[in-house]
């Protein structure tokens, strides 16, 4: 807008400026829980945390190696465990089982058998449909079903990756579902 003075004084006769209208944040409406995760260092027998989109400490997942069975806890940052994660042994393909903090199964994460071109992983969450992932598993872009979405392009730092899942989800779950997918993929033996 252009203001023009009188030259008699300092008279703005141009209407008066609209109040700015907040600009919303990205996907406010609909996105929902964001969260930091660090590839490579999910392995049996280390410890690591997760990070909200804050970059505030949310989880720990405690890994304990020394066991029949390998295994993670989730644990919140007071120390209760959330869920856990066991690996299945002599079963014909990787599987990892999600136990709640009652021992409950909550879910299984299964690698496809036959896998020609890339890796393909199924989510069986008790009394839900399955979640097929779909996408680059090594390059951590792809989906969970349509709850969440995996990407390294959020994060400039090496090595990091992002779990954004939708609203009304269970995080706990799908945050551990996606460290069994990256537990599975990485494991090469």
């Amino acid at each position: 807008m252009l203001r023009r003075r009188r030259t008699g004084g300092d008279t703005d006769l141009s209407p008066p400026a609209a109040e700015p209208t907040p600009m919303p944040s990205v996907g406010s409406a609909t996105a929902g829980n964001r969260y930091r995760m660090v590839e490579k260092l999910v392995s049996f027998g280390d410890d690591f945390f997760i990070q909200n989109d804050l970059g505030q400490r949310v989880f720990k997942v405690d890994g304990k190696a020394l066991r029949l069975r390998d295994t993670l806890y989730f644990r919140d940052m007071v120390g209760n465990e959330l869920c856990k994660i066991q690996q299945r042994i002599a079963r014909i393909r990787d599987t990892m089982e999600i136990e709640g903090a009652d021992g409950r199964r909550l879910g299984t994460v299964q690698k496809a058998m036959i896998t020609p071109l890339r890796d393909r992983y199924a989510v069986k969450v008790d009394g839900s449909p399955d979640l097929d992932v779909q996408g680059n598993i090594m390059s951590h872009e792809y989906r969970i079903g349509n709850v969440a979405t995996v990407s390294k392009k959020w994060f400039r730092v090496r090595d990091t990756y992002g779990v954004e899942i939708a609203p009304g989800q269970n995080d706990v779950l799908i945050l551990a579902a996606t460290v069994c997918i990256d537990q599975m993929s990485h494991n090469v033996g």
